[in-house]
């Protein structure tokens, strides 16, 4: 089986709360982290900046495109960061309980 880590930003706390309940409450991951972080970016031709919350969403490969469909269906961003990092290693006993719990 593979894994991965699904990544995505949020403007407020609430909106990330919300897409972490939304996503372990139908099994689509094991654990969600939630991260403040300082984001620097281009948008529209400016540098923008934002205190953001980063969630790392540990996960089954199999489900990325279903987190993919929820994050777009509840994220406020009319371009929310979805990306997908491959776990390429990592303590199997945490990797199987990544599988079983989701």
């Amino acid at each position: 089986m593979s894994y991965i880590i699904v990544q995505t930003t949020c403007s407020s706390n609430e909106e990330a709360k919300h897409i972490a309940s939304v996503l372990l409450e139908e099994k689509l991951a094991a654990c969600i982290q939630i991260s403040e972080v300082n984001s620097y970016y281009i948008w529209h031709g400016e540098v923008c900046e934002d205190t953001e919350k980063l969630l790392s969403i540990k996960t089954k490969k199999s489900n990325f495109k279903k987190i993919k469909s929820k994050i777009k269906e509840n994220h406020s961003y009319d371009l929310p960061e979805i990306i997908e990092i491959p776990i390429t290693n990592g303590s199997n006993k945490y990797l199987n309980w990544i599988g079983e719990s989701c």
